[in-house]
């Protein structure tokens, strides 16, 4: 049995994903800020510690193995320009802490388990294409720090895929979750989609399938892979 650790499982992307792999027979271990149920574990990233807690525990849940990461916990709040100095300052550390420095620090745990273990494993990061087209003037943390996620994960592609590491990538457009709601609604809601020729956000449902894909079935030879999903509201 495949035991996977995905994080930010509470809603959204990361609860579909986490639905769809124990639909599939895996032995999923979730994350949330606050403890839901036996099968989630409770950190915030904003705490720096929280992340290698948050991984200890889920190897001693899952009886000292981890066979694939699912990077997906995310905070997306605007802070406008003119903000205070600190306000800005904090809203983008934050936003960096628990969007890429978490993620980097569960993905180097995850490397060196495998290392140690002597086997392969594979890391799902869930990026945005906020990493290639940027975001709104009231989010360039948020830009930032997915951008930052890409370039990791290319990163550990190119590093460890001798050692059997695999590391792949999803780069989201909008979809339809709670986190991206406020946001649909601060640039004009339903008129957004004239930007989307698919003519709708997508559904949490679909990166899931993709997310799955990457963590069960995908290729070796697709190690590197980013892997768009936004309506074709930005190809490259």
């Amino acid at each position: 049995m495949t035991n996977i650790l995905v994080t930010g499982s509470s809603r959204g992307i990361g609860q579909a994903i986490a639905d769809q792999l124990a639909e599939r027979g895996c032995n999923v271990m979730g994350h949330a800020t606050r403890e839901i149920d036996s099968r989630t574990i409770a950190a915030d990233f904003a705490d720096p510690p929280a992340p290698q807690m948050l991984w200890e525990e889920a190897l001693d849940r899952l009886d000292g193995r981890i066979d694939v990461l699912v990077n997906n916990a995310g905070l997306f709040e605007q802070i406008p320009l003119h903000a205070s100095d600190i306000e800005w300052l904090d809203r983008w550390e934050d936003t960096l802490r628990i969007n890429l420095t978490a993620a980097a620090q569960l993905s180097r745990f995850a490397v060196r388990h495998w290392q140690d273990r002597g086997c392969g494993g594979r890391i799902v990061h869930i990026a945005s294409r906020a990493a290639y087209r940027g975001d709104s003037p009231a989010h360039w943390h948020y830009a930032a720090a997915k951008g930052g996620m890409v370039a990791m994960h290319k990163t550990i592609a190119r590093g460890y895929a001798a050692e059997g590491i695999l590391s792949f990538a999803i780069t989201p457009g909008f979809t339809d979750t709670s986190m991206a709601g406020d946001y649909l609604d601060s640039r004009g809601g339903e008129g957004l989609l004239a930007d989307i020729p698919l003519g709708r956000v997508a559904e949490p449902e679909e990166i899931a399938d993709i997310a799955v894909f990457c963590s069960l079935d995908a290729p070796p030879s697709m190690t590197g892979a980013v892997i768009d999903a936004n309506g074709a509201s930005y190809v490259r």
